[in-house]
């Protein structure tokens, strides 16, 4: 991302000097349908993969707290953020409905579980830190894309069209929609497995689980991200030790770390030239700079919940919630909503806040995580 980013401010020097290069350059990046491409193509994909590696027996006993950080945790802090920003802009007399302001919250809120994965793994961190950690951020890509449906529909339609029942009904349909699918997918992709020995095959059959799952989740109106999520863990769990060889186990994690790798290299790259198309207005910018900290104090606030709740019955690590919320990586899922956003509901604004916050949030946070681990860990030993 940062090769990628530095790329795009060459091209914006040369473009000074020459604007053809510059046009160009625009022209092939706006070519690029980021949100399509990632909501509708890659998150799938990439959710799927991560979920497959993920322990069940580790989600089961932090099932609790994971459970609060991804649905409770996304919507306090879809509501702090949002209410912070909505009195900031007012600070800076520049008024900004609050149901926009919520919108924003709500894009803004959900955790990148593919960024981090790799990194607690290299930060040797403790098992049951990196599953609360990755456990929360694949469900709450879900939930945090329902409660954004759930919002825009208000900004759309208005508060009064939409009473609280319509809003619960949508909310409910929506994750335990994706639930029940992802369920009934991965269960149908089992029995099949469990039938056929050719790892080829079988490879294939995850393939087309997802692509299935996906197409019918947008058809039903129901969660995408949390039907993949669910299929995933279900096949990973179940999979291996009833319907998969040693053989097909190999190449289908194989052939899932490969499009895990492949899907990231290119989402990220796709954010740094995301840099050419937004706007470099220096008061959006500045806002950007001021979201950075609201951002992390909100998610701080979200979890001191769950973890106060679980701290006494589960065993925690010493300073769970500072590490999570430094933990808490926006990804490509934020751009992409910031840029489902109407024009009347200040996308270019909310867009040049979420680039500035993912960017800060993958290079400063990313890079930094791992040695904030290792140095907890160690002061913890140490005491």
């Amino acid at each position: 991302m940062i090769i990628a980013n530095v790329f795009t401010i060459g091209i914006t020097i040369l473009g000074s000097y020459n604007h053809y290069i510059m046009d160009e350059a625009k022209l092939l990046i706006q070519s690029v349908d980021f949100e399509t491409a990632l909501l509708d193509i890659m998150l799938s994909f990439l959710l799927f993969a991560g979920a497959l590696h993920t322990k069940l027996d580790a989600l089961k006993k932090q099932k609790g707290p994971i459970a609060m950080f991804a649905t409770m945790g996304i919507v306090v802090s879809t509501f702090l953020i949002g209410s912070m920003m909505y009195y900031l802009f007012l600070a800076f007399n520049y008024p900004i409905d609050y149901v926009y302001c919520l919108l924003f919250g709500a894009l803004i809120s959900p955790t990148d579980p593919i960024a981090v994965l790799g990194i607690l793994k290299d930060a040797n961190a403790p098992k049951r830190l990196e599953t609360k950690i990755v456990g929360e951020s694949l469900f709450n890509d879900g939930v945090g894309v329902v409660v954004f449906i759930v919002l825009f529909k208000i900004a759309e339609q208005g508060i009064d069209a939409m009473s609280f029942a319509d809003v619960t009904l949508l909310f409910i349909t929506e994750v335990a929609g994706g639930l029940v699918l992802g369920l009934l997918g991965g269960w149908g992709a089992f029995r099949l497995m469990k039938v056929i020995d050719n790892y080829e095959t079988e490879v294939i059959i995850t393939l087309a689980l997802v692509m299935g799952i996906s197409a019918l989740a947008h058809y039903l109106h129901v969660s995408g991200p949390l039907a993949v999520v669910v299929a995933g863990i279900f096949l990973g769990n179940k999979a291996p030790t009833i319907a998969w060889s040693t053989n097909t186990h190999t190449y289908v994690e194989k052939f899932w770390e490969l499009i895990d790798v492949l899907l990231n290299a290119v989402l990220f790259v796709l954010i740094g030239l995301e840099l050419l198309v937004i706007s470099m207005n220096v008061q959006y910018l500045i806002f950007g700079i001021m979201a950075i900290p609201i951002a992390l104090l909100a998610r701080y606030i979200a979890l001191s919940g769950p973890i106060a709740i679980f701290k006494n019955k589960l065993d925690f690590i010493p300073k769970t919630n500072m590490i999570m919320t430094w933990g808490g990586i926006r990804g490509g899922i934020s751009i992409a909503l910031a840029l489902s956003l109407a024009p009347q509901m200040n996308r270019e604004l909310f867009l040049t806040i979420t680039y500035v916050i993912v960017v800060f949030s993958i290079i400063v946070q990313g890079l930094s995580l791992g040695p904030l681990v290792k140095k907890v860990l160690k002061d913890s030993k140490g005491g």
